[in-house]
């Protein structure tokens, strides 16, 4: 559509060059104006579609986080050793108070290697639902959530793998990955805690009356 209504455009202003005829050039000018209104409104489509996804993943977070993964969520903030965060906290913190929470994450440690263990149990107990959480992604496109659940997944994939074979083992103290399997594990489920926050920013700022419904929630389930 955009080279024919700039080879229609060329062709316009081709003849009124050989016929001197001012009208044409105010001819050939209107599929350049289409062309513009076009673009415009396409850009607008595509705006609101993002508007509209972000919307819609807001609400499929809502059921994943108030469902299934709140013993997950739960587990992973009781064994923190630092930052030390509750949910009384978060529920009560405004939004720059929530902001400088999220920038004290960045860091995250844990009480003991069982207590981060705790939480990776849980991660695998979660699985049908960061498959679920796959399959939206698919269906709405959501490229960055995709990724981020095929990591998740491996991850998940491996620990059970070795929880097969080793029933009483440790995976963080005798996996065979080591170190970088380790850091993995600890990266993952810390990442749990900054996923938290995030979305309780975006819930305080966007709408206030959900986030005081989830965190009410968490408090009272803690």
């Amino acid at each position: 559509m955009i080279a024919g209504l700039l080879a229609s455009s060329a062709v316009v202003l081709v003849v009124a060059h050989i016929t001197h005829v001012e009208f044409l050039l105010h001819v050939a000018a209107i599929p350049i104006e289409v062309l513009v209104a076009v673009v415009i409104v396409e850009r607008w489509l595509q705006k609101r579609e993002a508007r509209e996804k972000k919307r819609q993943l807001m609400y499929i977070k809502s059921w994943m986080f108030r469902g299934g993964m709140r013993p997950l969520f739960i587990a992973n903030f009781r064994a923190l050793q630092s930052p030390s965060l509750t949910f009384a906290q978060i529920r009560a913190a405004g939004i720059v108070e929530l902001r400088q929470l999220r920038a004290r994450a960045d860091t995250v440690t844990y009480r003991s290697p069982q207590a981060a263990e705790s939480v990776i149990r849980e991660y695998v107990k979660a699985q049908p639902i960061w498959t679920s959480f796959l399959e939206r992604a698919i269906a709405f496109n959501f490229e960055d959530v995709f990724h981020s659940m095929i990591g998740m997944l491996h991850f998940i994939e491996d620990v059970r793998l070795f929880q097969q074979a080793h029933p009483n083992g440790s995976y963080l103290e005798d996996a065979p990955c080591g170190d970088p399997g380790r850091s993995r594990a600890y990266r993952i489920i810390g990442d749990g805690i900054r996923l938290f926050l995030d979305y309780a920013i975006e819930l305080k700022a966007e709408h206030p009356v959900i986030f005081d419904e989830v965190l009410r929630d968490y408090e009272e389930s803690a």
